[in-house]
């Protein structure tokens, strides 16, 4: 009999799952209040609220095991599952991932450093918080931000009653922290079975534009010390968590002048991540898969790479898929989503044998495009660590 897997949100990181699972004879069932969650294109859906728990009680007894594209699922809504069916990742693990002060607060048990930071309630407690943490800092919500939102950076503490204004209005609480520098940032993408299995994909280095991920590259070229410490962070992590599936630990690679260079703890997220997408041409198994085989305790696939990747992400409205589809190469991914500022509508992974062949793509891909600012951070890291 088939396996059902039960993903509550019905985004593109849904609509990956399904398409992941499905050659291997697995079934889904998608939840999302929107009626057009992109998920529900290729797979059935199921039109509840996380709190309505009599659809949810029809969905448990649907599926073999539920799971997340969404963080923000209530936590108390995976708890409430988990004495239905089996559900991964735990409620633990969603419910600290959820929460910024308490994911910096996993982070600093599991060893790992993080920018100087502080809980703020109220308008007083940002005073403490400057003095402490210092300025530059950014004001962030604790809880229900992403791709840059719910944050305010203060570049002075004259920037304070500003910052106030901004979120100080938040039920969940707010986080100050420091603004460090940094060489650049990386993502561990790591997946872990029911039995311990433990493996990650090589180290991602990603770009940002307006707070959203606009560029990946992998494997990401960092000392061997470097990425072995960032494995070593995301296997003690998710063995702290008995975590089940795939997710993402983004770093910060810092140069410390006592210490050197040195591995700062961002954030967590309990899924599959942007910054994994690229393993769907360009590993052996790509995280959508492997998260499938992980929470339905099938054996992991294997992790490694297939030449050099590098992931665009399209931001608002698709651009013209005949630059992308001409390279060889060159993949592309239509999330069937209307275009809206802000909103992820679709990547593009181009994958090639070597630094130098991909660099000459996606020159021609930015040119042709008239996006060379989206590749050009990528090709010059490509011709650097050729140099």
């Amino acid at each position: 009999m088939a396996m059902t897997v039960g993903i509550l949100g019905g985004g593109q990181l849904a609509r990956m799952l399904v398409l992941a699972g499905a050659p291997l004879g697995v079934r889904f069932v998608v939840v999302d209040s929107a009626e057009d969650a992109c998920a529900g294109q290729v797979a059935p859906l199921v039109r509840a609220d996380w709190r309505d728990f009599a659809a949810l009680e029809k969905f448990a007894q649907d599926i073999d095991v539920a799971t997340f594209d969404f963080e923000n699922v209530p936590a108390e809504t995976a708890q409430w599952l988990t004495a239905r069916t089996r559900v991964f990742p735990n409620p633990r693990a969603l419910a600290i991932a959820q929460d910024r002060l308490a994911e910096k607060t996993l982070f600093g048990e599991c060893g790992l450093g993080t920018p100087a930071f502080a809980a703020v309630d109220t308008r007083e407690d940002l005073d403490v918080a400057l003095r402490e943490v210092g300025a530059p800092a950014i004001l962030k919500t604790r809880r229900l931000g992403y791709d840059g939102k719910g944050q305010f950076r203060l570049k002075s503490t004259h920037d304070a009653d500003a910052a106030w204004a901004a979120l100080g209005g938040n039920a969940h609480g707010l986080i100050l922290e420091a603004f460090v520098t940094f060489e650049c940032e990386v993502s561990v993408i790591a997946v872990r079975a029911p039995n311990g299995d433990f493996r990650t994909w090589p180290l991602t280095r990603n770009w940002h534009a307006d707070g959203i991920l606009s560029a990946s590259l992998a494997p990401a070229h960092v000392d061997d010390a470097i990425a072995r410490a960032a494995f070593a962070h995301a296997r003690t992590i998710a063995e702290k968590l008995d975590y089940v599936g795939v997710f993402a630990l983004e770093l910060f690679v810092h140069e410390d002048a006592v210490h050197g260079k040195e591995l700062l703890g961002n954030e967590m997220a309990p899924r599959v991540h942007n910054s994994g997408h690229w393993t769907i041409e360009g590993a052996v198994t790509s995280q959508f898969e492997n998260h499938v085989r992980a929470v339905l305790g099938l054996p992991l696939g294997y992790t490694a790479a297939i030449g050099r990747s590098c992931m665009l992400n399209w931001i608002g409205e698709l651009p013209d898929a005949n630059a992308i589809l001409r390279e060889s190469g060159a993949h592309w991914h239509d999330y069937g989503k209307s275009p809206r500022a802000g909103r992820k509508v679709g990547h593009a992974t181009i994958r090639a044998r070597d630094d130098a062949t991909l660099a000459d793509t996606l020159q021609r891909i930015g040119n042709a495009l008239g996006r060379q600012a989206q590749v050009q951070a990528v090709i010059d890291a490509l011709h650097a660590r050729a140099a």
